[in-house]
């Protein structure tokens, strides 16, 4: 077991991170569950598009010598701030636009999964022609074709002048945007085209030092690999953090695991698969997660193995409930169901929920689309990023996942503070009332349930729930979902340069 003594410590300030601290034993250990461990000054969770589009927005005004971008998909048609006015807050590809121009050593550069084009919601012709924000010199906008067949280059990353680093499940896209309470109606969530979507709760992270520095690292090698061109940092004596954004982490070490599959040489990294694994068999007291699919064997195997104990953890997993298309209701809709009813009968201690999420809609109920990537564990251990549980984000496509450990008294109530807010955010409680209920009821799934009955926003859990049926997985649906990429790698053709 590696400590926290051998990762990287190279540090913004002088006393840093005190280091006597930092001596105890790490979930994180690089080069199996995760690529580095790097320090971060300042680390903060922004939960749903409109928090996460808004403070993207003070820090792309700071920069001065480079943006980076890589996404699954990318749509320059966007407002980060949908409820401001226009000409405050002008489409993402303007505003690109405009600050190149405005800063003549500013640089942007821009990595889209190729098959966006047809596969994900931005418009195709964004893309694939260009919008006249693409044609100045300093904005580069290029398609990613280097992956296996099957595969999608499924990262969601901008850094900002190699110094702030946004990661996690929000793609700079269409449908998107959302805030708090995830009102049915509400007017301002609306896409290029005026419509109006479903509400979406997400989830990002913001990092500095360090830790930044390695993520920009991850995305120049990614953009190297996509376009033979090769770049350095160049740090420059800038500080572009969000305005007013105060860090939920002071002096952290944030580890970053990455998934990439083997491909043109290149050997597998499986990192987020394993972190997953030994983050969770860590439990003590609760395990939280909120995903948009439920459907890997590993994770059913290690939920399972906690469930057993007596004294185990409770598991309250948040989920995307509605399926899109007769593939994903197939692949993932039908497997989740399976699982769920495969930890359902193994809960003989009654600490299981596995939920989705709705909001009142005069006399009904609205689904709340989850399509945050998180995975907090007792107050010791968070992980937000990109990768889904599912098989392809544990070996076929290319996913990065910012990890905190809670080795300090300061850290371990801000992973409990995060915790707390985004459970009582699902029941439509205050995160000081979620407490209250864990304290007189002794329990997380108790408290989420009193508070969910009292109406409102409320956690309802799967018809898989109740019923009988199959718990294996879909005979052929590893076609639909594998784990790794179909040929060997020795058939897979080099990365065009």
């Amino acid at each position: 077991m590696l400590t926290l003594d051998h990762v990287s410590s190279r540090l913004d300030g002088p006393d840093a991170f005190r280091r006597a601290e930092l001596r105890t034993p790490s979930i994180l250990e690089p080069g199996r569950n995760c690529w580095r461990v790097e320090a971060s000054p300042r680390a903060a969770v922004l939960v749903d598009g409109a928090h996460y589009f808004a403070r993207l927005e003070s820090s792309l005004r700071q920069a001065r010598r480079s943006v980076l971008i890589v996404g699954w998909d990318f749509d320059g048609r966007i407002r980060l701030r949908q409820d401001a006015p226009e000409h405050e807050s002008p489409a993402l590809g303007e505003l690109l636009y405009s600050l190149v121009e405005e800063k003549p050593e500013l640089e942007v550069r821009i990595l889209v999964w190729s098959v966006a084009v047809v596969h994900a919601p931005s418009a195709p012709t964004e893309l694939l022609i260009g919008r006249d924000w693409q044609k100045h010199p300093r904005i580069t906008l290029k398609l990613d074709n280097t992956q296996p067949l099957y595969a999608a280059h499924h990262q969601k990353i901008v850094c900002i002048d190699d110094r702030v680093a946004f990661v996690g499940g929000i793609d700079l896209t269409v449908r998107r945007w959302d805030r708090d309470p995830h009102d049915p109606h509400d007017p301002a969530r609306i896409d290029p085209e005026g419509n109006a979507y479903a509400p979406v709760h997400d989830v990002q992270m913001a990092v500095d030092g360090d830790a930044a520095r390695a993520v920009s690292e991850l995305v120049r090698a990614r953009w190297a690999i996509a376009t033979g061109e090769k770049s350095n940092p160049e740090l420059v004596p800038n500080d572009p953090w969000p305005d007013g954004l105060r860090p939920d982490f002071s002096d952290a070490f944030v580890g970053v695991a990455r998934t990439m599959p083997a491909y043109a040489g290149r050997p597998e990294v499986a990192e987020v698969a394993a972190l997953n694994t030994d983050a969770l068999l860590a439990a003590r007291r609760i395990v939280y997660m909120e995903a948009q699919y439920l459907t890997t064997p590993a994770i059913g195997r290690a939920l399972l193995r906690l469930l057993a104990k007596p004294d185990g953890p409770e598991v309250i997993v948040v989920m995307t409930h509605a399926s899109r298309g007769f593939v994903e209701h197939f692949a993932m809709g039908s497997n989740r169901d399976r699982l769920i009813r495969r930890l359902k009968r193994a809960d003989r201690y009654e600490r299981l929920r596995v939920c989705y999420p709705v909001t009142p809609d005069g006399d009904g109920e609205r689904q709340v689309m989850v399509h945050a990537k998180v995975v907090i564990v007792d107050d010791t251990f968070l992980r937000v990023g990109s990768s889904n549980l599912n098989n392809r984000s544990m070996g076929l496509d290319t996913e990065c996942d910012l990890a905190i450990e809670g080795t300090r008294p300061q850290h371990r109530a801000s992973i409990a503070r995060i915790r707390d807010s985004l459970m009582a955010e699902h029941v439509g409680a205050e995160p000081d009332e979620l407490r209250e209920a864990v304290d007189r009821r002794g329990s997380y799934v108790a408290a989420m349930d009193e508070l969910g009955a009292r109406g409102g926003r409320r956690l309802h859990c799967f018809d898989a729930w109740e019923r009988k049926g199959p718990t294996r997985p879909i005979i052929g649906t590893f076609l639909l979902d594998p784990r790794r990429p179909f040929w060997p790698s020795r058939l897979r053709r080099s990365p065009r340069r």
